[in-house]
């Protein structure tokens, strides 16, 4: 291996570290371990010769729940090995170490690599087991961080006390745009300091704080994080699944999104609200167009919410663009009503109604409307069949966020069962091109 160098025939050294690191990754992994006296991970080993076919922006997927290839659970040690081996990467942009069993030890090795990688913007680390002393330090290694725009840190029970460490972070990292803490154990505390936190942080644009374990029944976070909406600007996905957050808390919701006009995807997915909370919704879409992703399923907003929502979608300058009102009691009424806005609005494209009452009216609405090419098959989360003549809905896998907590084994799966992933990253570019 040699040198190279430009057409001014200088030499650059950051060219030449990044041609070692791709020609000689694994190799350099296999010394490391040597020197910690350590096995190498036959899964890592693999996973870094593969690299060495890529020139730029490496993805390195280590996940534990890999069905296809034969995968042993990464530990701490196996993180301290890897970590530096890739500290000095200059073409390595995601890491997924998700489903793996990297504890607060492993969580220090991988604050290292933070500090010290310049190229990282991803990271993956969706159930593991980092608590609170591990999420300390990784909270701590995003201080001065400068790369690093995604962290997923869903399932890992760090509690209260972690969970305060990234949100101190957050006043300081002016980088970091997706922010995942779903399934975190995060109490009243922690959602209160990050709402605050949030009224001032203008770089985040995704924020997941669902399944909290919250003991009290005034909503309290619900009103912060309403009260922080007002005032912030650039939040552009917020979800809220499992909050408990009844038809008051989302009415201070709605009227706090009322003067806001980054937000476009609202998650609120397995609360407790109502037809009366999609009254408060309807209004909202009504005055606010800028919202364009809707997710209220598993609530209970049956036919009065559906046809309330109805008619505020079938306004013209209503851009919602999907819906998801899975098992919602919904039953006829509402969902013709839903159908009909389908068929009034071209903007709502993506709508999922599963879960519902689906009789026979209501199946022929929506069996009309995919066969006139209204709304795509792979654009709900049915599919019509007729038995004896009558015609009735089966279900498919189609879904916002089907591959939320698991990973599909066909490369990256269906783009069908995670629509919101796709959908959302066209809404962030259009707002980014039309607010530079």
């Amino acid at each position: 291996m040699g040198t190279h160098n430009n057409q001014s025939g200088a030499f650059y050294l950051s060219d030449f570290r990044g041609v070692i690191s791709m020609e000689s990754l694994n190799e350099l992994y296999s010394s490391i371990c040597s020197d910690l006296q350590l096995s190498p991970n036959k899964y890592i080993s693999q996973e870094l010769k593969d690299t060495e076919k890529c020139i730029r922006d490496v993805s390195l997927g280590l996940r534990g729940n890999n069905r296809v290839e034969e995968t042993s659970r990464l530990t701490d040690e196996d993180v301290k090995a890897l970590s530096k081996t890739l500290r000095n990467h200059l073409h390595l942009r995601a890491l997924d170490l998700s489903y793996n069993r990297i504890s607060d030890e492993g969580a220090a090795h991988l604050a290292d690599l933070i500090q010290e990688n310049v190229a990282l913007q991803e990271i993956d680390l969706m159930c593991n087991h980092i608590e609170a002393e591990g999420a300390e330090r990784i909270a701590k290694s995003l201080h001065h961080n400068i790369t690093l725009k995604r962290l997923r840190m869903t399932g890992n029970k760090m509690g209260n006390k972690g969970a305060m460490h990234f949100a101190s972070m957050l006043q300081i990292n002016s980088t970091l745009e997706e922010l995942d803490m779903s399934d975190c154990d995060l109490d009243t505390q922690s959602l209160i300091t990050f709402a605050i936190v949030l009224t001032n942080n203008r770089s985040l644009v995704s924020v997941n704080v669902s399944r909290p374990l919250l003991f009290s029944l005034q909503e309290e976070t619900t009103v912060h994080t309403a009260r922080m909406l007002e005032v912030n600007h650039s939040l552009k996905e917020l979800h809220m699944g499992k909050h408990g957050m009844t038809d008051w808390g989302l009415q201070r919701l709605c009227e706090a999104l009322i003067s806001n006009h980054s937000l476009c995807y609202l998650d609120l997915r397995c609360n407790r609200i109502t037809r009366d909370g999609a009254r408060q919704l309807a209004g909202l879409l009504k005055q606010n167009n800028t919202l364009k992703i809707l997710d209220l399923s598993f609530n209970r907003i049956e036919d009065d919410g559906a046809v309330c929502l109805s008619d505020a979608i079938m306004l013209k300058h209503t851009k919602l663009t999907a819906l998801s009102i899975q098992s919602n009691n919904v039953s006829t009424v509402g969902l013709l009503s839903l159908s009909k806005a389908v068929n009034t609005n071209p903007h709502l494209t993506h709508i999922y109604i599963w879960g519902n009452r689906l009789e026979e009216p209501a199946c022929v609405a929506f069996s009309q409307l995919m066969s006139s090419g209204r709304l795509s098959e792979r654009h709900t989360d049915m599919t019509p069949y007729t038995v004896d003549g009558r015609v009735h809905l089966a279900e498919v896998s189609n879904g916002l966020h089907g591959h939320y907590y698991w990973t599909p084994s066909y490369e990256d799966g269906d783009a069908a069962s995670n629509t919101a992933l796709t959908l959302n990253t066209s809404l962030h570019s259009l707002t980014e091109l039309n607010n530079p």
